[in-house]
């Protein structure tokens, strides 16, 4: 098993007992991720179908999978190549191979899917800037998580409904002044259950928002999440979510992925 980074590589802790290979100037794990995988877990605790859509390198369905029962399982759908190998070898390295599932294949493609039960909990975080309305890395993992060239919002909602259990959850992560996912979530049929926007620091706009979604439900949408005060201190509800999330809280000049 290839256990150790290569050079432009690194291994960071993803939670107090897991590992996550990433690439040390390519797309890595970000607090976003934490969020996403944290609305997740408390959408529907207790999932053994998980199925995470834009994988990535895995930090978003790995985070929720370490919230959830010892006999859940995984599956992850990633276009990117790069994105893939690393995820499967974070999957290898922390013992995972039994209960993750990694496919590497465009969630658009109609065999992606093709044939799975009805999974309790889906996620994603779309990338959501679409072409032409911003400049693309010349990176081309890091251009294809941020920049729309493999699907939006729509498509990630598409997926998402065409394999979600009746009494499941679809949970994703967007830009919060873009007034697509609320579309997207329609279009496919679901319904929005709750909304929460992100706050980074005081008297900024929301930056990105949690979307969670069923077939059927009431909304009620949530209050802003505030991850630094005026202190620029990380917020006491921040701190406790990482504590639910089991990260750590890097310290200056330790090593870490969330920014």
């Amino acid at each position: 098993m290839h256990d150790q980074p290569n050079a432009d590589e690194s291994l960071d802790r993803l939670t107090a007992d897991w590992r996550i290979f990433q690439l040390r100037r390519g797309h890595r794990f970000s607090t976003d991720d934490t969020l996403t995988a944290w609305t997740a877990a408390r959408a529907r605790p207790g999932s053994r179908r998980l199925l995470d859509l834009g994988a990535g390198i895995g930090s978003v369905g790995l985070l929720t999978l370490w919230r959830m029962p010892p006999d859940a399982t995984l599956t992850m759908v990633e276009v990117q190549e790069v994105s893939h190998k690393l995820a499967r070898r974070t999957v290898a390295l922390n013992g995972l191979l039994g209960r993750v599932t990694l496919r590497h294949k465009d969630m658009r493609d109609p065999t992606a899917l093709a044939g799975d039960a009805p999974y309790e909990l889906i996620t994603g975080s779309p990338p959501y800037i679409p072409l032409g309305k911003g400049i693309v890395s010349a990176h081309p993992q890091r251009a294809g998580a941020r920049m729309e060239l493999r699907g939006d919002v729509f498509d990630y909602c598409r997926a998402a409904a065409s394999v979600l259990a009746p009494d499941g959850r679809f949970c994703l992560c967007h830009a919060a002044g873009d007034p697509r996912p609320e579309q997207a979530i329609a279009a496919a049929g679901l319904t929005l259950l709750a909304r929460q926007d992100v706050i980074f620091r005081p008297r900024q706009a929301p930056t990105i928002a949690l979307f969670s979604c069923a077939w059927t439900g009431e909304r009620a949408d949530l209050p802003p999440f505030v991850v630094r005060g005026e202190d620029s201190e990380w917020t006491d509800e921040y701190l406790k979510l990482r504590e639910e999330m089991g990260t750590v809280v890097w310290r200056p000049g330790e090593a870490g992925g969330e920014g």
